[in-house]
Parts: C-alpha cells; structure tokens; sequence
C-alpha cells in the first residue's frame, strides 16, 4: 500500500500469527481480555509478540483451519475490510 509504515509487514504477519496461535479466533478477539485488570492481561508479550487488535482472520476451509490473514497499512477498519475480502475469496472458491 502506498506510504504504508514498513512496520506493517510485521504487524500483518503477527496478526495472521495470532489467529493461528489461537485456534482462529480473529485477532481482535483477545483485546477486551487483555486490557490492564482483565484475566489475559500482557498475553501480546508471548509467543514471541501478538497482535490484538483488527486485521488477522482465520481462513476456514472445509470446517479446517488451514492458516489467516492478516493485513495492515491502513486503519484498523480498513485491515479488516481487506482481511474479510481475502476470506471472503477463499471461501467462495
């Protein structure tokens, strides 16, 4: 994406990396349980870095997860709104 941080390689990869880690569950799906005070507090910290916030979708084939997508560059909408195409084409195929 155009003037994207080159740190969002990295983001992307950590948010698809998260999903998997986590049996697919997208990665915003551990953010409200890792606020401070909440019983996943600090989990970002393991497994070598995550990433919880929108942007990683599990991609489910066949009722198998076969891997996720992760995205970054944009907003956190927009991560999400690119991921879910990406799914979106998988699926149909």
């Amino acid at each position: 994406m155009d003037n994207a941080y080159p740190g969002s390689i990295d983001i992307s990869i950590k948010k698809a990396r998260t999903s998997v880690l986590f049996n697919g569950v997208p990665s915003a799906g551990l953010y409200n349980q890792s606020q401070p005070g909440q019983p996943l507090y600090g989990i970002e910290e393991t497994n070598g870095g995550l990433v919880i916030f929108g942007g990683g979708l599990p991609l489910v084939k066949d009722n198998y997860l076969i891997g996720a997508i992760g995205v970054s560059g944009g907003t956190v909408a927009q991560d999400v709104e690119v991921a879910q195409a990406g799914v979106d084409w998988l699926t149909s195929s």
